[in-house]
């Protein structure tokens, strides 16, 4: 350990006599990058500073100037092919290295990526001769086990964080001060439809998971909704503005994390001077280089692992196109692989992939085909949600058609009729397949809330999709003889597809069902549909329920009765109609319990019953989205 470290502080020109033509050189990320090492050396015209290979795992600074590379003293070797390198890159002007960043840690252990010298932003010594990476984790300890020449750069700007931050200032050959501040990141805007987006992937995260961040719009929007959660934990690469206020709202408490418990573990941070602030020696988070904070291992040892991945389009059988282009730095295949074999270890985890249902041009994000596009994730079995300011496609275990079906449901309502037909065209849906497209327009997802019954049965509660038509033919295929009697009147036996498909096909103008579920937000078991169906010139609608017999007795039919009547009130609707058997006594309970005056007749063993509303308004449910 050396206590006069001063004598190691020398002019940025003095450390770049240093380095010899054809050198590798280690460029650190992000917040991290030594930025007044990098200006100097774009500047300078020296004769060493020729043939050189720079290394950086992501490049996002200003510091390095493209248009450098053109006089070929200098070639950028990147393992990211977003921001400022996406289109050096395809120019041929930076290399790009293809590879899971959970090996990259190894690539520069083994040698197999050379490393000759290290530029590293460090904190200035501690009084025991101390330094502080800071906000970049990186693979900063492997390239300065590696290098002959390790220079670091002081900047007293950059926050002194917990974790596998500190290295002593003995193993820097020379030291030079920064005269640049760090890089911020000014926050993103968000709009209205990527606020919708954010909802409805904080809809499908649930209490006690853990999840992982990057930056962007959908990010910035996600946190609000994300902090009426308890006990989120987090295992993110990058550590933002929107996490630090989701970690203030105290919704984050890392309780149920298996690695670095108590901790949000991150690798790098990106933001603001307020957000590089609020990270100074702050013991809530803990940073940590790629081999740990990027390890699918570690990340599936975490339960509830959720790995949420922005897409830039999405075909209808589930294959996903990243982002490409200046400014981008959400994950592409490579990168997203490691979070997502995280998810798919973790107990309880899965992957939500979210993306508007258009693009800023207008032009569709949900497509029949996204072969054409660069940047192709194309393991769609691997691809648990996707999700649109229009609602979550659950697609783990569905086939084709069904995936298909559940895509289309959440695009852009003017979109869907054209997928329908290229679908029918291609024979991936039936021919025979029912579209109503005024239902994209008219669909009520406002309705749909939940409700914790007896004995601790959360059941969620929307209105009936054309993609439940399975769901549906599974839960007819469940009831009884006597159920199925009770419900259509006649001992139906089969439910086949031409039945099916017009039961769960409504134009939502004259026809409004309700499904009861079970199960994750996003998937789950169709338990109870409760309808009703306008009377032709009439202020009154027939109404009907059906519930799963596993599920009886709970109160569901009641709460959906309550639910039918609320709606129907505020459709203008004056009352309803029922036939019910003579025999269905639970049923007659129901309407009995509901609240409003029943005018019964009696024909042929049936009730014919007639429900005119009363004037008392039913209080509304709270609102969760699906």
């Amino acid at each position: 350990m050396i206590t006069d470290w001063q004598s190691r502080v020398v002019s940025p020109e003095k450390a770049l006599e240093q380095i010899e033509p054809g050198m590798s050189i280690f460029l650190g990320t992000g917040v991290g990058e030594p930025r007044t090492l990098v200006k100097h050396l774009m500047a300078s015209g020296a004769g060493n500073l020729m043939d050189l290979e720079l290394i950086q795992i992501v490049s996002f600074g200003d510091a390095i100037s493209l248009k450098s590379f053109q006089s070929h003293r200098y070639r950028l070797k990147t393992f990211f092919s977003g921001w400022v390198a996406s289109e050096a890159i395809a120019t041929g002007r930076v290399d790009l290295i293809p590879s899971r960043f959970s090996d990259i840690p190894m690539l520069i252990e083994s040698g197999q990526l050379p490393v000759d010298a290290a530029f590293i932003q460090i904190t200035p010594p501690n009084e025991a001769g101390y330094c502080s990476l800071g906000i970049a984790g990186d693979v900063s300890r492997q390239v300065m086990e590696r290098a002959s020449l390790v220079i670091g750069e002081i900047n007293s700007q950059i926050p002194e964080t917990f974790g596998d931050t500190f290295v002593p200032v003995s193993d820097f050959h020379f030291l030079i001060h920064s005269t640049d501040p760090p890089l911020y990141f000014d926050r993103w805007p968000v709009n209205e439809i990527i606020d919708r987006v954010a909802e409805n992937v904080a809809s499908v995260i649930e209490d006690g998971s853990c999840t992982a961040y990057s930056i962007g719009s959908l990010f910035e929007a996600l946190s609000p909704h994300l902090s009426r959660k308890h006990h989120l934990g987090i295992h993110t690469a990058i550590f933002t503005d929107a996490l630090m206020d989701l970690v203030k709202s105290g919704a984050v408490t890392n309780r149920y994390k298996h690695t670095f418990r108590g901790k949000s573990l991150a690798c790098y941070g990106f933001g603001t001077q307020k957000m590089l602030s609020w990270l100074d020696r702050n013991p809530l988070v803990e940073f940590q280089g790629i081999d740990r904070v990027i390890n699918p291992i570690l990340i599936g040892r975490n339960p509830r692992f959720v790995a949420i991945l922005p897409a830039r389009k999405v075909d209808i059988s589930g294959r996903i196109a990243f982002h490409i282009g200046k400014g981008n730095v959400s994950a592409g295949p490579g990168e997203a692989m490691d979070f997502l074999n995280g998810a798919e270890i973790s107990r309880g985890g899965y992957t939500v992939f979210a993306l508007p249902s258009r693009n800023l041009k207008n032009e569709p994000n949900i497509l029949l085909s996204v072969e054409h596009f660069p940047n192709e994730f194309g393991i769609r079995e691997s691809v648990s949600l996707v999700v649109t300011e229009y609602g979550v496609a659950s697609l783990k275990g569905r086939t084709l058609r069904e995936r298909a079906q559940a895509l289309i449901e959440i695009a852009h309502p003017d979109d869907r009729p054209g997928l329908i037909e290229q679908a029918k065209a291609e024979n991936i849906l039936y021919p025979d397949q029912i579209y109503i497209a005024e239902s994209a327009h008219l669909y009520p997802s406002e309705i749909s809330t939940r409700h914790t019954f007896k004995g601790g049965t959360t059941v969620r509660f929307r209105a009936i999709r054309p993609s439940d038509e399975e769901e549906m033919r599974r839960l007819f295929y469940r009831f009884s003889d006597k159920a199925v009697y009770y419900r259509y009147f006649s001992p139906i036996k089969t439910m086949p597809h031409a039945k099916m498909q017009q039961y769960v096909n409504v134009d939502f103008r004259e026809t409004l069902s309700i499904v009861g579920l079970i199960g994750d937000t996003g998937e789950g078991q169709i338990i109870a549909e409760a309808r009703f169906v306008k009377l032709q010139g009439k202020p009154y609608a027939e109404v009907a329920f059906v519930v799963d017999e596993k599920y009886q007795g709970l109160g569901i039919a009641s709460y959906l009765y309550t639910i039918l009547i609320r709606l129907a009130k505020e459709r203008g609707l004056q009352g309803f109609t029922a036939d019910v058997l003579t025999s269905n006594k639970s049923m007659m309970r129901v309407f009995e319990k509901g609240g409003q005056v029943i005018k019964a007749n009696i024909s042929s063993g049936v009730y014919e019953l007639t429900i005119p509303f009363s004037q008392e308004t039913l209080p509304a449910e709270e609102m969760i989205p699906e």
